[in-house]
Parts: C-alpha cells; sequence; structure tokens
C-alpha cells in the first residue's frame, strides 16, 4: 500500500472546458409531473465522469478551506472525505474512483474553481434519460433494469473507477451504475412541487404511490433519485454521492 504524493498532482488534472461534453437540449417530462407539462432544458456542456478523488485532492490542496482538517459543522457533516488516509494523503488504489463522502457546498466550490457549476436536475435527468443507444431510452425493459438492479445492489466497501458503470448514446458515463450525484438544486422539487408551480412541498416524494402518478408511470427508478434527493441536506456527506459539473453552452460541437 501506499499514497498519491501530493507534489505531483498538476493543473491539468481539473477537467478542462474541451473535455466537456456538449449536450443539445430539447423538452422532457420531469419525472414529478402529473400534467405531463414539459420542461425546456437549454444546450449545456457535462463532464463525461465523475470528479476523481485525485481530482479533489489537487483541489483542496489548492483550497485550504475545504481539506478535511478544516471542515465546518455548516458545510460538512463529520464524514467529510472521511474515506481518506489524512487530509492531503488517499490511498493509490482510490485516485481514479469517484470522489464521495463530499457535500453539496465541497461540490459547488470544486465546480466554481474550475470555471464550471454543478448540473441542475433537469440538465442531470435530461442526460441520464439516454440509453446506450436512444437519446431517451426510458421505454427500454433492458436499460430501465440495468438501473434498477444497480440500485437494489449495497455500496461497495470499495467503488470502482470511473467508466466501469453505464456508458450512453451521449459519450458520457457513470450517470448510473457507479455512484448519486449532486445537482446544483437537488432541492427544487422538495421545495416548490408539481411542476414548479406551487409553494407547498411535494408530499408524494415520501409514499411509494407518489410513483404512480409521475409523468412516467414506469420509471420508478426516476422516482427513487426524488426521493433520495428529498432527503438530502447540503452539508450530507454520504459515501456513495459524488459529483461531476456542468457549464453553459460553448461553441463546440453538439449532440
Amino acid at each position: 500500500m501506499y499514497f498519491i504524493p501530493i507534489l505531483f498532482l498538476l493543473p491539468s488534472l481539473y477537467a478542462s472546458e474541451n473535455d466537456m461534453v456538449v449536450i443539445n437540449g430539447g423538452r422532457y417530462i420531469p419525472l414529478y409531473t402529473k400534467n405531463q407539462k414539459q420542461v425546456t432544458v437549454r444546450s449545456f456542456m457535462i463532464d463525461p465522469y465523475p470528479v476523481t478523488n485525485k481530482q479533489f485532492l489537487f483541489f483542496v490542496e489548492k483550497n485550504p478551506k475545504w481539506q478535511r482538517s478544516h471542515r465546518k459543522s455548516l458545510f460538512a457533516d463529520v464524514n467529510y472525505l472521511k474515506h481518506w488516509n489524512g487530509h492531503l494523503a488517499l490511498e493509490a488504489v482510490i485516485e481514479n474512483v469517484p470522489v464521495t463522502n463530499v457535500s453539496w457546498f465541497a461540490a459547488k466550490a470544486y465546480c466554481e474553481a474550475s470555471g464550471k457549476r454543478l448540473p441542475t436536475v433537469d440538465e442531470w435527468e435530461f442526460v441520464a434519460q439516454a440509453s446506450g443507444t436512444e437519446k431517451v431510452g426510458t421505454k427500454d425493459p433492458n436499460f430501465y433494469q440495468y438501473i434498477l438492479e444497480w440500485y437494489s445492489k449495497p455500496t461497495p466497501q470499495t467503488l470502482s473507477p470511473i467508466g466501469s458503470g453505464f456508458h450512453n448514446v451521449y459519450d458520457v458515463h457513470d450517470l448510473h451504475g457507479l455512484i448519486w450525484e449532486w445537482t446544483l438544486d437537488f432541492n427544487s422539487a422538495l421545495i416548490t412541487g408539481e411542476s414548479r408551480g406551487d409553494t407547498g412541498l411535494n408530499r408524494d416524494f415520501f409514499c411509494g404511490s407518489g410513483a404512480v402518478g409521475t409523468g412516467d408511470p414506469k420509471n420508478y427508478a426516476a422516482f427513487m433519485r426524488a426521493a433520495f434527493r428529498a432527503s438530502l441536506k447540503a452539508n450530507y456527506t454520504i459515501s456513495n454521492l459524488g459529483f461531476r459539473c456542468a457549464k453553459d453552452q460553448g461553441t463546440h460541437e453538439q449532440h
């Protein structure tokens, strides 16, 4: 067993804009929309892989306030980066594994430091509905079953490296099959409710019957994601919750 020395971590560890995938926007029906109202998603760019431990280590070295030893409970709970061997040390075996045990605040800070942002719920779901062959693959029983089977499995003690999860038609990897991911407005559906037009809590997220009234009754996997997001607080850190970054559309070729 050996550890990654911080001196060998270079600025290139930040995924550059040239590495991002450009997603041509469109319209889709969010799972929580009972009246089948579509939501428009503008074109945007997204990282093809989740952020790794090695990349996040470079970030905290450059931004000491986000090191584990400088943790403030307001911004991250006690489990922040608990799988690392120290505030600037991690096992080499997890260098290319998605970073987890990071709060929304920490994920947001990382993306902003690299000139990006977290993807919105709608952006994430818009890309995540794509299968390996179709941009809207939620009707594919094999695609749907793959997601549900992954959700039913316990989180392994050591996560697999990036690229080992699902690879969709956009060339975006690991949206399914590896980790859960933070989004910029992770609590938006809980706060604003159906179609984001009312101000009450969307109580359907707290009972199984809520899935029956969703835009796609068969898309129980998407309902599970919404329920998971509704359970989060911004300072939570969880062993299977990581993130990737996004950005408003640039001048790249669209998919």
